[in-house]
C-alpha cells in the first residue's frame, strides 16, 4: 500500500500479475472501460436532466454516493488518516472539480454527449497555459503552437458563422467552464509531493462537491420517481467505478501509453448519443473534435518525452478524482 489509508493499491502490490498481455496492455483495458464507463455516465446524466431532474440533484447524489465507498475506511482509519498538510490546496482543487462537474452536467442538457465529450478534451491545452501561469514551467514553441491549433478546433466545432452572428449556445462555455475547472485540478494536483494519498484526494472533493451542491438542491428538489432514483445511484455507481478504473489504468500501464485510449469515450459517446438521444455529429463537430485530439495528443507526446512515464507516482498526480 502506498498509504495506509490508500483504497486503491497497486497491481504489483496486491500481487496481480499482468500474464501475457503485459503491463501496458492491461492498463489499455482498463482506460477503455472507464472510456465506456464515463460515456455511460454522461448518457444517464443526460437521461436525468431530460425527465427534468435539476442539475444540483444530480451534482449532489453524484457526489453523495462517491462518498459511501470511502466511509468504510474512515470507520477503520478514523479522520486521521485523511490528514494531509496542504488542506488549501486540496479545498481549492475540489472546488474546481465540483465545479467542473456541474458545469458538465448542465452542458449534458443543451448539447450532444459527443459534444460535451469532445469539449472535454480541451482540458490539457488549458492545462498548458495554467502550468505557465501558476507553476511557472517552461513552454516552448510547439507545445505552444499545438496549444493554439487545439481551440481553433474548439472554433471549427462551434461553426464561425455561428461565432460572426452571436449565436454560439452558452452551453459550449459550460463545457469549456468544465475542461477548464478539470485543467486546474490537474495543475493544483501537480503541486502535491508524490506520495499524497488519492483517497484524501477524493474525501476533498466529495465533501467539496456536496457543499456546493447542497443548497440548490434542496431549493430545486421533488422525490424522484423510481426509474429516476435507478438512474441516480447509477450515476453514483457508474461515475465511481469508472474513475476508480481510470486510476487502476494509469497505475498499471505507462502514461504515455495508456493515455491516448481515453479519446474511445468519443466514438463511445458518439454512439450512445445516437441510439439512444438521436444526435447525429455534423462535419463541422467531426472536422473540429479531430483537430483538439490530434492537438492533445501531440501534447501528450511531448509531456511523455519531457517528463519520462516511469517517474514515481507520475501518472497518479496527472489525474484529478472526479
Amino acid at each position: 500500500m502506498t498509504t495506509g489509508s490508500d483504497p486503491w493499491p497497486r497491481p504489483l502490490e496486491m500481487g496481480v500479475s499482468t500474464g501475457k498481455i503485459g503491463a501496458n496492455g492491461l492498463g489499455a483495458l482498463w482506460m477503455l472501460g472507464a472510456a465506456i464507463g464515463f460515456s455511460i455516465n454522461g448518457a444517464l446524466v443526460k437521461a436525468l436532466l431530460g425527465l427534468g431532474v435539476d442539475v444540483f440533484v444530480v451534482a449532489f447524489a453524484r457526489a453523495f454516493l462517491a462518498l459511501l465507498p470511502l466511509l468504510p475506511f474512515l470507520y477503520r482509519d478514523g479522520l486521521g488518516a485523511f490528514r494531509t498538510d496542504h488542506p488549501l490546496t486540496h479545498f481549492l482543487r475540489a472546488l474546481f472539480g465540483a465545479g467542473a462537474m456541474v458545469c458538465g452536467f448542465w452542458a449534458l442538457s443543451r448539447l450532444s454527449l459527443a459534444e460535451v465529450t469532445a469539449l472535454g478534451f480541451t482540458a490539457p491545452l488549458f492545462t498548458i497555459v495554467l502550468a505557465v501561469l501558476i507553476l511557472r514551467e517552461p513552454v516552448r514553441w510547439r507545445r505552444w503552437t499545438a496549444t493554439a491549433v487545439g481551440f481553433a478546433g474548439v472554433l471549427i466545432m462551434v461553426r464561425p458563422v455561428e461565432i460572426l452572428e452571436g449565436g454560439i449556445d452558452p452551453a459550449v462555455f459550460a463545457a469549456l467552464g468544465m475542461a477548464f475547472g478539470i485543467a486546474m485540478a490537474i495543475t493544483l494536483v501537480k503541486r502535491f509531493p508524490a506520495g499524497e494519498s488519492q483517497a484524501v484526494m477524493l474525501l476533498y472533493f466529495c465533501i467539496a462537491s456536496i457543499l456546493v451542491t447542497a443548497v440548490p438542491a434542496v431549493v430545486a428538489w421533488r422525490t424522484p420517481e423510481p426509474v429516476e432514483w435507478l438512474l441516480l445511484a447509477g450515476v453514483g455507481f457508474v461515475g465511481l467505478a469508472s474513475q476508480a478504473m481510470m486510476i487502476k489504468a494509469f497505475r498499471t500501464g505507462e502514461a504515455s501509453f495508456v493515455a491516448p485510449f481515453d479519446y474511445a469515450k468519443l466514438i463511445f459517446a458518439g454512439a450512445l448519443g445516437f441510439f439512444f438521444f438521436g444526435e447525429v455529429p455534423d462535419a463541422a463537430f467531426l472536422a473540429g473534435a479531430l483537430v483538439i485530439i490530434a492537438a492533445t495528443l501531440y501534447i501528450a507526446r511531448r509531456e511523455a518525452r519531457i517528463r519520462p512515464s516511469h517517474s514515481p507516482h507520475a501518472s497518479e498526480r496527472a489525474q484529478p478524482l472526479q
